[in-house]
């Protein structure tokens, strides 16, 4: 039988729609460690100097503060207002925060330009899930969760490559024009893809708003880069003459940025159709209770802060650490007493309740701790051993890891169309237990050897069948107008579990080499009397490899647990293509 007319057509739409969300989530996950090459140029670059690396952390934990906290947020203003609108905005918001990064001068600028593109970039993860729910029945949304997860892992691995393919050519600015062009060029596009977008009535453009942003960026522009010109000419030089101290703000062309701004922004509040309906977000904001998601921010940001300024030679986490878990575990309670108070709390009442739906926050969290080994330890053993001097053939050995893992995702996706996802998150855990646990074999030269793939093969295709799983559960077992939160929240618990778990196994393993190193005898023995040699230099390398061996060790328990999570706390969530035929059929 032939489908109906404009079916096929649809189908297509959807796809090439979910496609652009994919590339979209793939390109912001890949900011989070982009700067990880550019960080010295840009310390450099707003002022910070090469010597004082702690300074730079902000640009790192700014982007996470953004991406983590704010995720709750916008997954339930996807509920509310929509998968696309949000989808358009958030890349807006991304494209917005690149271009501030570019344009930076200062360590606030940049902070805050890295803050606005974890906001955005974050924003778009639950979006692109519940979009998935939206667009696929549940029998055939296997396939697609794996590909939307699948791309979000591998966006945050190839960050650091794009950042150094960039930098071989340019600066770090570049980077971020870059991120600036191709998120305005993915708003254009699913704005223009939207489901019946051309039944939509035209509106007429705001000329209006048009003509305030023009000004409002111009003078902008000026503040952050002050062209050389401007600043040596007598008559517009007095525009960069501050009224009082020496900030840029403080000048006539800062005062008349700021008016312009404020202009634009009452435009938008009272205009009957403005450039951006501000009124109409802030609704939204308030309906999706943001006195809830600022509470619940406040805690996830504590818990972000104490385990990002941990320092892993001494403890999990720094004697300030303690403070930012106790200021989150307030917030927690403040948030949990909001939740029970409150008439339309930021997660409605019950949305979460079902075991396979808190379970897969719980199944994630250990399913980051495991995957954070993976993406820092293995190409970190590489330089400890064949690359100790090359920063990127390290980094490329991950890459066998990484052709494994999308294809995982797909397989994952498509197997719980038969069989349970508990039983296929479980297998998948179990394989990237093994992988570790082959990767505690490895030897000084192991990396160079075919053998190595085994173990990078075996854990990247047990990562990838576990993803689409762990979706499809918390998906089938909450309701169509929370999906947007509750799969914000899934992957706020894999975040979390990465920045405990690499804090944590970080911590073990450095122990381990300490207490190795104990083993090695003074320096001048081993070299006769000289200061340094091959002989001890070989033997720091065995001390290194033990600590990380000792990181696998821990990423596989972490993994074991997260299969036997799995098949507990998913043994009632059915293969898809069953649970389909039981809605048709009018079963439970």
């Amino acid at each position: 039988m032939s489908a109906p007319p404009g079916v096929a057509e649809v189908s297509r739409t959807s796809r090439v729609l979910l496609a652009m969300a994919a590339v979209a989530v793939a390109f912001a996950a890949a900011d989070t460690y982009v700067v990880v090459l550019a960080l010295p140029d840009m310390m450099t670059g707003v002022g910070v100097p090469i010597d004082q690396l702690q300074r730079a952390a902000p640009i790192v934990s700014g982007f996470l503060l953004g991406y983590v906290a704010m995720l709750p947020l916008i997954g339930r203003i996807a509920d509310l207002r929509g998968r696309v609108p949000v989808l358009v905005m958030a890349l807006v918001l991304f494209a917005l925060g690149s271009l501030i990064t570019t344009v930076a001068y200062d360590m606030p600028s940049i902070v805050a330009g890295r803050f606005l593109q974890g906001v955005g970039g974050g924003g778009l993860v639950p979006a692109t899930l519940a979009l998935v729910a939206d667009l696929y029945p549940v029998e055939r949304r296997g396939v697609p969760l794996g590909v939307v997860s699948a791309v979000q892992e591998i966006g945050s691995v190839l960050g650091p490559l794009f950042g150094a393919a960039v930098l071989a050519f340019s600066d770090w600015r570049a980077i971020f024009a870059i991120n600036l062009a191709v998120g305005l060029v993915l708003a254009a596009a699913i704005r223009a893809l939207a489901p019946h977008g051309d039944a939509r009535v035209r509106r007429r453009p705001d000329v209006v708003g048009v003509l305030l942003v023009l000004p409002t960026f111009a003078s902008a522009a000026i503040v952050f880069l002050r062209p050389a010109g401007l600043m040596r000419d007598l008559t517009w030089g007095q525009l960069f003459i501050p009224f009082a101290g020496d900030g840029r703000w403080l000048t006539p062309i800062g005062a008349i940025t700021t008016a312009a701004l404020v202009l634009l922004l009452a435009w938008c509040w009272f205009a009957p159709r403005p450039l951006l309906d501000l009124r109409g977000w802030t609704r939204v904001l308030v309906e999706a209770d943001l006195a809830g998601a600022l509470l619940l921010a406040a805690a996830l940001g504590g818990v972000i802060l104490a385990f990002a300024t941990a320092d892993p030679k001494v403890e999990v986490f720094s004697p300030r650490g303690r403070w930012y878990l106790l200021g989150a575990a307030v917030a927690a309670l403040a948030f949990a007493w909001h939740v029970r108070r409150a008439a339309s709390p930021l997660v409605p009442r019950g949305a979460l309740h079902r075991t396979p739906a808190w379970g897969a926050l719980l199944v994630s969290f250990f399913v980051g701790a495991a995957l954070i080994a993976a993406l820092i330890d293995i190409p970190l053993f590489a330089r400890t051993t064949v690359y100790p001097d090359d920063q990127l053939p390290a980094a490329l050995v991950l890459v066998r890891f990484l052709v494994a893992l999308p294809v995982g995702a797909v397989a994952g996706g498509y197997l719980i169309r038969s069989l349970s996802p508990g039983l296929v998150t479980a297998i998948g855990m179990l394989m990237a237990a093994t992988g570790f646990v082959l990767m505690t074999r490895w030897g000084l030269t192991t990396i160079e050897e075919p053998i190595a793939n085994v173990a990078l093969v075996t854990g990247g295709l047990g990562f990838g069948l576990a993803l689409a799983p762990v979706n499809a559960a918390l998906l089938a077992y909450t309701d169509d107008d929370v999906h947007g939160v509750a799969s914000a929240f899934v992957v706020v618990s894999r975040m979390v579990g990465m920045l405990v778990g690499i804090s944590a196994l970080t911590t073990i393993g450095l122990r381990r080499y300490y207490s190795e190193q104990l083993e090695v005898p003074p320096v001048q023995e081993v070299c006769d009397g000289k200061s340094r040699c091959k002989e001890f230099s070989d033997l720091l390398r065995v001390a290194g490899i033990a600590q990380e061996h000792a990181v696998f060790w821990g990423a596989a328990g972490c993994a074991v647990v997260a299969a036997v999570l799995a098949l507990v706390l998913f043994r009632e969530v059915r293969p898809t293509r069953l649970a389909a035929r039981d809605v048709f059929s009018g079963g439970a």
